[in-house]
């Protein structure tokens, strides 16, 4: 899975990152939605995290989810 993938359905992708990232604000998604480097900078301010750990947990994710879609395809 890559951005677009999971912009392309954005509802059900935001209740699968709130529960990899608890503390996604559902107010400030409409305006990181369109730009992955700002959800990755948003979630690490929102996580305690440096921004590169943001953006290597942010990309773990997109894995596990590339790889959940084909088990259950």
């Amino acid at each position: 899975m890559n951005w677009n993938d999971l912009t392309q359905n954005w509802a059900a992708s935001y209740t699968a990152l709130c529960n990899e990232f608890p503390n996604l604000e559902p107010s400030a998604m409409p305006f990181l939605k369109a730009d992955q480097e700002r959800f990755e900078s948003y979630l690490a301010a929102t996580h305690d995290m440096s921004l590169k750990e943001a953006q290597d947990a942010f990309d773990a994710y997109l894995t596990r989810q590339t790889s959940t879609e084909r088990h259950t395809a």
